[in-house]
């Protein structure tokens, strides 16, 4: 295998056009944005275990840093590609889809059987008529929770909307707020958002708003911002949450001050850190709020894609079909400490993965959070009209106006 590693994004780009240069009809150049130790461990021992199943396949792997990679991809898939790519399902990989950078591998999802064992991003990788690459890990979001305070006021955990809004009340009137969360940095006002937008109107609807074919000013959106007043007004999330970080935040719910966290499953690492233990901290899937609505989750997917001017397609596909399989993301994620996309595959003994493989094996669809599955201009007005919401309210017509105009000027 040759591997290739270096700080400079340009300097990254000058060395994918080289490599992406065919040695043999048995090369395989592979293109991440790995650079951190756990992933770049994880595709390591990837690429150590299909070079020895295939010996015959010579791998080139080009590590960019994340930035460099999102400045550099396209133009190298456009001057010379690599085989493989990585990047991310959903609106995410729609502008190289719709420019026709990527290739539809529909027929290795039928090959593999992949519908059925890819089942729960299957969705997230479907685009204008085709299947566009491999998801291969994800991680959940939901709510995580005091157990132990959920038990001493009797409160069951809530499967409606109505049953959480009983829940916050009671929570409320013993003098716990109900959810911690910290809008310092935009992102987590925007869980808010998925989260309810996919409840009330549906993992359709919610792809279209994020790609630019619903306006802002839209009724459906409106009632989004209603249910999520229901949470507002009344004072359930803390005060002052515009001045803390989503780290920051924690300390409400290890302190017992607040009870419920909406959160990415990479919470959990901290919070057992700072003293809560299995048997204090649960998790939850959002509640319903449309009765009957199939039930879509946010999970950011990593995926790998075969660009369009790809040289070593056979072996590209072969990748593909090696990372897809189970016990081949069983031993990504477990460098990762994330969850295998593959339903077969086995979880490691935690109970907040286990939660979410199960979440997530049955959900409907996956959205990739808004900040994935809007376009950057959008996305930054977006959050940022989100938590103007959450600490002005009042403001709702002014902040959706002011989406609509740059939702028309960003698509």
């Amino acid at each position: 295998m040759r591997f290739r590693f270096g700080a400079s994004p340009a300097a990254l780009v000058v060395a994918a056009m080289v490599l992406a240069a065919p040695v043999s009809a048995r090369d395989l150049v592979i293109n991440t944005d790995t650079s951190d130790a756990a992933p770049r461990a994880a595709f390591q021992a990837v690429i150590d275990a299909f070079t020895a199943e295939y010996p015959d396949i010579e791998v080139s792997w080009n590590v960019f840093d994340h930035e460099g990679y999102k400045t550099s991809i396209r133009n190298f898939l456009t001057a010379q590609a690599p085989d493989i790519a990585a990047w991310y399902a959903g609106n995410r990989m729609r502008p190289y889809v719709d420019a026709g950078l990527f290739m539809d591998v529909s027929d290795l999802w039928e090959a593999e059987g992949l519908h059925d064992s890819l089942a729960s991003a299957a969705a997230s990788m479907k685009m204008n008529d085709g299947i566009w690459g491999v998801p291969y890990t994800y991680y959940q979001w939901g709510v995580y929770y005091r157990k132990d305070i959920f038990e001493r006021l009797g409160l069951a955990v809530p499967t409606t909307w109505d049953e959480l809004l009983a829940v916050c009340a009671a929570l409320q009137a013993d003098g716990v707020t109900p959810f911690t969360i910290g809008t310092k940095f935009l992102w987590t006002a925007g869980g808010w958002f998925d989260y309810l937008n996919l409840r009330v109107n549906g993992y359709a609807f919610h792809m279209d708003l994020t790609g630019g074919t619903v306006p802002y000013t839209d009724e459906r959106v409106r009632a989004v911002f209603d249910r999520w007043l229901e949470l507002v007004e009344p004072g359930y999330f803390i005060a002052n949450h515009a001045a803390y970080s989503w780290q920051e935040a924690l300390a409400f719910m290890v302190q017992g001050e607040a009870a419920m966290y909406l959160m990415g499953n990479f919470a959990v690492a901290p919070l057992l850190e700072a003293g809560l233990t299995p048997e204090t901290l649960g998790f939850f899937q959002f509640p319903e709020i449309t009765p009957g609505l199939p039930k879509a989750e946010d999970a950011p997917t990593d995926t790998l894609h075969i660009p369009t001017n790809a040289t070593n397609v056979e072996e590209a596909k072969l990748f593909l079909a090696f990372i897809a399989r189970a016990d081949v993301q069983e031993m990504i994620n477990t460098h990762l400490g994330q969850l295998p996309v593959n339903r077969n595959a086995a979880v490691p003994e935690d109970p907040y993965l286990a939660a979410g493989f199960e979440m997530l094996s049955n959900a409907y669809a996956l959205a990739q959070f808004y900040d994935r599955d809007a376009t950057a201009e959008m996305a930054k007005a977006g959050m940022e009209g989100f938590q103007e919401f959450m600490v002005r309210p009042g403001n709702l017509d002014r902040i959706l106006s002011r989406l609509e105009r740059v939702r028309s000027r960003a698509y």
